[in-house]
């Protein structure tokens, strides 16, 4: 693993996906599962959660990069736009420090909309190895 290796994973966020992330995390905002509700707010539609879109991280950094075993120490989350349940996200991690002392890397974290505009962004430090 080098300053620079990416992984890349794309997920299209269903109905079925929020509903379970809603139970799962008792997050049952109507802004997310509720249509009627979600057409009165100024996104007219339902959004999918911001936590679970940005989830995506960490199953990239815990199956491909830096892969099994990763340990999340922190993150940082920036939600910049919505995402709508039926939209598909590219989730991209990349390398962008590692330090020589211990198995520690600051990574870039973004997600993107099939516009390309990004609508999760931050950086993750984890332990791996």
């Amino acid at each position: 693993m080098k300053v620079g290796d990416t992984e890349v994973l794309v997920k299209t966020f269903t109905p079925d996906d929020v509903g379970i992330f809603a139970n799962l995390s008792e997050d049952r905002n109507p802004l997310h599962i509720d249509e009627a509700f979600a057409r009165k707010t100024p996104f007219g539609r339902p959004i999918v959660h911001g936590m679970l879109v940005s989830s995506l991280f960490s199953a990239i950094l815990g199956t491909k990069l830096p892969g099994k075993g990763t340990i999340y120490l922190r993150q940082e989350v920036n939600f910049r736009k919505p995402v709508f349940v039926g939209e598909t996200v590219t989730a991209t991690v990349e390398v962008a420090e590692m330090r020589s002392d211990k198995p520690i890397c600051t990574l870039s974290t973004i997600c993107r909309n099939s516009a390309g505009d990004i609508v999760v962004d931050g950086q993750a430090v984890v332990k791996f190895g």
